[in-house]
């Protein structure tokens, strides 16, 4: 009877081989497969990261479209135009209907004559500066444009610092109010009234500055001069000549000749009384005086003596 093989241990170690390679394989995929899901998600966070900047472009544009309203809203808009036309009477009604269609009014109004005759408007109009661009235009291309000067200030922080203000001198005046109802003293009382009627009158000053604020930012100003001759000749030869030297000259003595003729005028009286006085005095007072001998008898002897 033939005695049993022992078992080898090759082919044990063999299965003990294959089965670990198969669990690295295993696990080797499933790493693979969990880098590829971190590789999407990097994916996906580099498509979103990409996304938010065209996000915040698209925010951007928004803003930047309700931008102009607000900057509208918190800039002082001011323009001054000198224009010159045919018809003053005629211009000035065009920019009246102008402006009363762009729904703004006319302001303060100044008309004079030169001595030819020739006319000259000076009127301030006062527009939506949502129209202002549109109305300035119009008002330029009524005539011949002579000067034109726009402005615009920036009183952003202005706004917000005076809006600030007011919350908190509101909330002020309401914690005052508040201390009045439950103070039982009449001291107490009176202090608190005097610093309510402080702050009430700073609310009222911050209430006005508001106000000012919001018609100079809604409201633009244009100040328009309407005239039917240049406002300013324009001049060839600026250096004076010898007509001009002479003219000044003698404009100069004739400017002299009447002072002189002036100070004349305010000595006169003067002169005439003291000439009135010293007739007088040689003719009246003078020959009446006693005459004095005694001097020339006493100064007689005096001679004598010293002659001896």
């Amino acid at each position: 009877m033939r005695a049993p093989r022992p078992v080898r241990p090759v082919p044990a170690l063999a299965a003990i081989l294959l089965a670990a390679a198969l669990a690295l394989t295993g696990c080797s995929g499933s790493n693979s497969d969990s880098g590829g899901g971190t590789t999407a998600d990097k994916a996906a966070r580099s498509d979103g990261k990409a996304a938010a900047p065209g996000g915040e472009r698209n925010a951007s544009g928004a803003g930047a479209k309700r931008a102009p309203k607000l900057t509208a809203s918190s800039i002082i808009r001011t323009a001054s135009l000198t224009v010159q036309v045919k018809d003053v009477p005629k211009a000035l009604d065009e920019a009246r209907t102008t402006t009363e269609n762009a729904g703004g009014y006319v302001g303060d109004e100044t008309t004079s004559r030169d001595e030819k005759g020739h006319e000259r408007t000076r009127v301030v109009l006062r527009v939506p500066v949502d129209r202002y661009d549109e109305v300035l235009a119009g008002l330029q291309g009524a005539g011949r444009l002579l000067d034109r000067t726009a402005k615009a200030e920036d009183v952003t922080d202005q706004v917000v610092d005076v809006d600030s203000r007011l919350r908190s001198q509101r909330a002020s005046v309401a914690r005052v109010r508040e201390l009045m109802d439950r103070a039982g003293k009449l001291s107490d009382v009176v202090a608190l009234e005097g610093e309510l009627s402080n702050r009430e009158a700073d609310l009222e000053a911050l209430l006005a500055q508001q106000a000012s604020l919001k018609d100079r930012t809604s409201l633009a100003t244009i100040t328009l001069s309407l005239s039917e001759t240049p406002v300013k000749a324009a001049a060839k030869d600026e250096s004076p000549g010898f007509l001009d030297a002479l003219a000044g000259g003698w404009g100069a003595f004739v400017t002299m000749l009447r002072w002189l003729a002036v100070a004349f005028g305010a000595v006169l009286p003067f002169a005439a009384v003291a000439a009135l006085l010293a007739l007088v005095w040689l003719r009246l007072v003078r020959p009446r005086l006693p005459h004095r001998p005694a001097l020339e008898s006493s100064a007689a002897p005096a001679n004598g003596k010293n002659e001896e």
